[in-house]
Parts: structure tokens; sequence; C-alpha cells
């Protein structure tokens, strides 16, 4: 009965004690289980890598494919080469091209925006068709414009031979590669991304719904892209993005639309409650000036190129720390943006991303009068 009862005055007090005093650092749970044949999920900001399976493994990306075709347009239209009211003359190629459709008619002028949100929302595979036809004057060009963007962004087990993502042995990808792809295309058009929350296209008096089912089931998804042929499976690309935070899922080769949808749902919720994103220092912050010798100038600011952000289980802020590790000594001539070391961030006694620490100005090399000064200088050192 003693022992009870001091079990309780414990349990009681236990209560009023601030939180931080019976904290217990819990391990980050593993990511829920996937019925796919390969899936990642990522952070969006950092890039980190939270869950993963086969994500290298060779796949069908069925229509994921248009993310890349409407990546090529969207760039298209960036540079000036195209415009949204341009309007596009139908082939027979593509008014015959298989699979889903926009329902265009052969010989008929369509607009270009018209066609992107026939492709993006209903999945046509006839206005993929005949948007690559009108850039590249072939589907077959247009192919190669894809690849030339694939090995660009570091796609490197991809390669794709039509816009639509019909099958052909030649056309493949991999979970990582189409998470590359996605968050370039959201990195690059955020003013094209809007189209992918849509949530129904009407044309030819033709109303068609978008086929990701996640727009309607959970307010923070806005993309991406479903995809399905009888050899990949369904497909799914989504991101959501939540107090600030965005995830995207991809997940392949899976049975049926509601496991897709279903395995997509859960691997953004795991991302979400587990994990947090902290942009540690913005790209070109000064945050060291290093000693430059034989130089226009004696000191050189460094930093990182690109805003540097890391995700980390939720609860661990405080256990980050970084460290540069730079060159003993440096010398002039050093170019703006030239690679002198690394910024590295690690997680209690663990390293867990390195970006490169760079010059954030250029140095060109002093008179001779500074040189033979920096010379006899440093033999004092």
């Amino acid at each position: 009965m003693k022992a009870l009862i001091h079990s309780y005055l414990f349990a009681a007090f236990a209560l009023l004690l601030p939180t931080w005093a019976v904290a217990v650092d819990l391990p980050t749970p593993e990511a829920p289980k996937i019925e796919a044949g390969g899936y990642l999920l990522l952070d969006f900001q950092s890039g980190n890598v939270l869950a993963q399976f086969n994500a290298d493994e060779r796949m069908e990306p069925a229509s994921l494919t248009k993310i890349m075709t409407a990546y090529v347009v969207f760039n298209e239209l960036s540079e000036g080469n195209l415009k949204l009211d341009d309007e596009v003359l139908v082939s027979e190629k593509a008014w015959r091209t298989s699979g889903s459709k926009m329902f265009i008619e052969v010989g008929k002028r369509i607009r270009v925006e018209d066609l992107i949100q026939g492709m993006i929302i209903q999945s046509g595979n006839d206005a993929s068709v005949a948007l690559a036809e009108h850039i590249a004057g072939s589907e077959m060009t247009f192919a190669e414009l894809m690849n030339a963007q694939a090995k660009r962004l570091g796609m490197i087990h991809s390669h794709f031979t039509n816009a639509p993502g019909l099958p052909n042995p030649n056309h493949y990808s991999t979970p990582r590669d189409i998470a590359i792809l996605a968050t370039a295309l959201i990195r690059d058009f955020p003013q094209y991304y809007r189209w992918y929350s849509q949530a129904e296209f009407t044309y030819n008096g033709i109303k068609q719904q978008n086929r990701n089912r996640l727009l309607s089931q959970d307010p923070s998804v806005d993309g991406v892209k479903t995809g399905f042929t009888d050899a990949a499976g369904y497909c799914l690309v989504s991101s959501a993005k939540r107090d600030g935070q965005r995830m995207i899922a991809v997940v392949m080769k899976t049975p049926n639309p509601t496991v897709r949808a279903r395995d997509s749902l859960a691997l953004l919720n795991y991302g979400f409650r587990f994990f947090e994103t902290h942009v540690l220092f913005p790209a070109q912050k000064p945050l060291e000036t290093l000693r430059i010798w034989k130089g226009s100038m004696k000191a050189l600011p460094v930093g990182s190129a690109t805003d540097v952000a890391v995700t980390i289980p939720r609860g661990r802020y405080d256990q980050l720390t970084t460290r540069l590790e730079k060159p003993a000594e440096l010398f002039a001539p050093v170019a703006a943006g030239e690679a002198i070391g690394e910024i590295v961030i690690a997680l209690g006694e663990q390293d867990i991303k390195r970006i490169p620490l760079v010059a954030l100005q250029e140095v060109t090399l002093g008179g001779i009068w500074r040189r033979m000064i920096d010379t006899v200088l440093r033999w004092f050192q």
C-alpha cells in the first residue's frame, strides 16, 4: 500500500513539473507501410529525403511524364518562345493519340492555355502531343528537349520517348527522378503551378475532373499528377503545404486508385507530423570573412550560394550545429561563387548535410607591391 501511495504521489508531482523537466527524446517512428513498387517522400525546401523504397529502380512513369512535358512548355513560355494565347493547329497524329483525352479535333486551332489545362487537369494525351508538335515540330524532337532538361536537372535514371507517357521500352524514370522533377517544376514555375490544384476543366462541352483525389480529400494538397498504364500501375505525385512547410510524395506501381491516394496521404501526413524544416541562413549571407593573400583585397566574405535549409525530427532544433571547413590559407585570384570549402551541418554528433562554402565576391590578383608585402607578412605568421 505504501509503495502504491508513493507511485501516485510521484505521478502527481510529475504533472506539476514543467514539460522540459520530464521530456524524453523519443526516436522518430518508421514511415508507414506503403503498398507500392517504389516511393519517395521529401521536403521541398531542404530537399531532404524522409522516406524511400526502391527510389532508384527503373519504372514506367505513365502520365507522370506530363510533368516533364509541362516543364518544357513552361520553360518555353518563360523564355518568350511561346505565349498562352498562341493557337495550335491540331494534327491528325495528336487527334488519334490513344489513352486519356481532352477531345480536341483534327484541323482545329486551340489556345496554348487551353491545351495546358487539358494536359494537366484532364491528363489529355492528345493535348500533350499537340503541344509537343507545336513547340518542336515533331514529338520525337520534343522528346529530345525533355531528355535535355532531365539531364540538366540531374535525373540520371530517366529517358523519355514521347510527351504523354505511353508505354515504350526506352521510356522510363524512377521515384527519385520524378521527385527531382516535381521539385523543379514547383520551384521554377510557381506562376503556372496553380493549374495543378484546379478541380475540373471543360473543353468542347465536356467537363472532366482532376484525377488527383487528394485535392478533394485534403485542403493542403495542391498537386501534382496521376498516372496509369497496365505496366506502370497506378502512380501519383502529390504535394501539400502546411504552415509554410511543403512536402512532395511520389508513389509508383500501386494496385489501384484508392491505394495510391491513401498511401500518398499517409506519406505526406508522416512527413508533416514527425519532421520540421528550418532555414539556417539565406543565400549570399556572409558567414565569415577569410584572410586572402596576394589579392586586390585582404578580406573575402564567404557563405552559401543558395538558401541553406535542413529538415530534422521534430523537437531537435537545439541539437543543430554548423561549422565551416575551410582552407588553412587562401590565395588570389578567386572568382565569385567559387567553392573553397564546405558548410557542415550536424545533428547531435552526426553530420547530416554538407553544402559548398563559396566566395561571395571576386578577388583579383593584387599588384606587385601587394604581392610582395603579403609574401613578407606570411614569413612572420
